[in-house]
């Protein structure tokens, strides 16, 4: 039997929901959806364990296997069905469940997996017509279901720990323990705040990984900088949200842009960090800029109803992943951050940066 999640079964929701309404429309930084903007579509391209296969849109679903031989077809309203039996069960489901009636039918139309690999940003492949271009391009999407969890756009590991030097400030190996020893449910912040009521000021070293800084550098060569800075207004602020902390860094102006014309420097670069995170770049691979997810993104709201953030409708896509992210505070003791520490030439603290939707 297989066994999954809300997020997980939600992939083939997308699935089944996709061929039963044959077209998808996009949606803005609301969720909601543009009623102009429409992209039929034309196929869906799955990789299986026994091989793999395209789900044409005709009259009926056409189910073709690598070799171009028709192995079934089935009316376009039976994937209908299908998906609002299984967007019931997800919603009614707790944990890790099996639906047996669901994988009846995955057995039928050669669906051998609820979701892709875990190596991979593309979650889903797609052949639409797109009425902008005239074109049929094939596209990867990355699925974000709301029916779950909410979740992460970049996760926390080591890999994104940020360095900060302790200035103005001398503290004995008794003053560190005991720093390092507060433990309240906001002990990052509080441990800062110690720190900074001490006389101590902290300075942006960078990622303390060379590849991600220089993943970074590829994106701008300011954005370690200014990356540093949003994590550290996180954790020194009582804000959380991507686009509450972009509006701070505008003001604090760390970098001393001239924002005489009212210029949204850290704005425009913030964005093209989240895009880039979207769409392919890893903080522990080395990264060439090029797009693992061509598409962009696939949002399952709660009501099912399914929403595309086309990379096409550029803005569309970044005000998004702007309004619709947020910072939080990965576990410190898995990822090492959140201590004083001594090097030969000072003190040092670590920061951790994951970002999550907001649901």
């Amino acid at each position: 039997m297989i066994s999954g999640n809300k997020g997980e079964w939600s992939e083939l929701y997308t699935l089944f929901r996709l061929l039963g309404d044959k077209q998808v429309f996009a949606g803005n930084e609301k969720i909601e959806k543009i009623p102009d903007v429409i992209y039929p579509i034309i196929k869906v391209l799955r990789s299986e364990s026994n091989g793999d296969f395209e789900y044409f849109i005709e009259q009926d679903i056409v189910v073709v296997s690598s070799e171009d031989n028709e192995l079934l077809r089935l009316p376009v309203s039976e994937f209908s069905r299908q998906a609002k039996y299984l967007l019931e069960s997800i919603k009614h489901a707790s944990g890790a469940v099996t639906l047996p009636e669901i994988e009846e039918f995955m057995n039928k139309i050669y669906c051998s997996s609820i979701k892709a690999s875990s190596s991979e940003k593309t979650d889903i492949t797609i052949v639409i017509h797109d009425r902008r271009t005239q074109q049929t391009p094939t596209l990867g999407f990355s699925i974000k279901s709301q029916l779950g969890n909410p979740s992460t756009l970049l996760n926390a590991g080591k890999t994104t720990n940020f360095v900060y030097k302790i200035e103005n400030l001398n503290l004995s190996d008794v003053d560190i323990a005991r720093i390092n020893s507060i433990s309240t449910k906001s002990k990052i912040k509080d441990r800062i705040k110690t720190i900074m009521d001490l006389g101590g000021d902290f300075i942006s070293i960078g990622p303390d990984r060379t590849i991600f800084r220089n993943n970074l550098v590829l994106i701008d060569s300011y954005l370690p900088q200014i990356i540093s800075e949003m994590v550290f207004e996180f954790y020194n602020a009582e804000i959380n949200k991507t686009v509450d902390i972009a509006k701070a860094i505008e003001v604090i102006n760390p970098l001393d842009y001239d924002i005489s014309n009212s210029h949204q420097y850290y704005t425009y670069k913030i964005k093209r960090f989240l895009t880039d995170i979207a769409l392919g770049m890893m903080p522990s691979k080395v990264w060439a800029g090029k797009y693992d997810t061509t598409g962009g993104f696939l949002v399952v709201k709660e009501s099912g109803e399914i929403l595309c953030y086309h990379v096409y409708n550029k803005n569309d896509f970044e005000n998004y992943l702007l309004h619709n992210t947020k910072l939080e505070t990965a576990s410190s003791s898995r990822h090492d951050f959140g201590k004083v520490f001594r090097e030969a030439n000072g003190l040092y603290f670590k920061l951790n940066l994951q970002i999550r939707f907001i649901k």
